[in-house]
């Protein structure tokens, strides 16, 4: 993207945490910015390419899982830039009838993702910001119904908002209004970082806050409190790799995620 102009309104000295995991997943839509500061990162935590792509991999069984539970409505929130292996293309290799919806809040995201995904059938970009779950949820019911069965995945998002946010709603009560907005049988499908009390910690926290978004890391208890309401699905709340693998784990092979993943089912 350096080679290109900057879209209006997009300031490429600042990095921005959407290039910063587009650059974790070696993609292209990144500028030098955003380089730096994700190289920052993995200087201090080497794993993190490693936790995007098992994130990104988590995504794909949750979703497959999802189709396989009946779900035909998935709503992508934070959906971020297009990449490999996107929502849409996971459920419609068994459900084409699935219909998907990506909401960002970025207007450079959203124009990206109408470009690359918003061009096939039951496929449809918002752009909505999650910590207005009200205007939110308006926006949705035009292409969701909600007195149906829906799944809202909020991957890597969570730990971008604060328990109390100046800006809006706070984490949980954007969990617990998506949680009342749906039918029963609707599910949750969430990633978080965690706070893995590192001595390199305060300095990764101070990267993000020069970035787009700062970090809010939180403990499994408090990772855990997302799914009040909700019934986790086996194996519960888990490291990406270790959520229904497709291949057994290779012996002696170690953790390198920096978060936990659950997928739950509203009661």
């Amino acid at each position: 993207m350096d080679d290109q102009a900057s879209p209006a309104g997009v300031d490429p000295s600042v990095p921005n945490v959407a290039r910063m995991y587009d650059y974790y997943l070696d993609g292209k839509d990144n500028f030098a910015a955003d380089r730096a500061a994700a190289e920052q990162i993995l200087k201090l935590f080497p794993d993190t390419r490693d936790s995007a792509r098992e994130n990104r991999a988590f995504l794909a069984r949750a979703v497959r899982h999802l189709v396989e539970s009946g779900v035909r409505q998935i709503v992508d929130l934070g959906s971020g830039l297009p990449t490999r292996g996107n929502t849409h293309e996971i459920a419609h290799e068994s459900a084409p009838d699935t219909s998907v919806v990506y909401v960002d809040y970025d207007p450079v995201v959203c124009a990206h993702s109408r470009a690359i995904l918003g061009k096939g059938d039951n496929v449809t970009v918002v752009q909505a910001d999650v910590r207005d779950p009200e205007t939110l949820l308006a926006e949705l019911r035009e292409h969701v119904d909600l007195d149906r069965p829906v799944a809202f995945l909020l991957l890597a998002i969570l730990h971008f908002v604060p328990e109390e946010n100046p800006d809006g709603a706070g984490a949980y009560q954007i969990v617990e209004r998506l949680r009342e907005a749906s039918a029963p049988g609707s599910y949750l499908v969430l990633s978080h970082a965690i706070d893995p009390s590192a001595d390199s910690t305060p300095e990764a926290l101070e990267v993000y806050k020069r970035a787009t978004e700062a970090l809010n890391l939180r403990t499994r208890e408090e990772i855990a409190r997302f799914f009040d309401g909700y019934e986790l699905a086996e194996p519960g709340l888990a490291f990406p790799q270790d959520w229904r693998p497709v291949d057994p784990p290779l012996i002696g092979k170690r953790n390198t995620s920096i978060g936990y993943v659950g997928v739950g089912r509203k009661l």
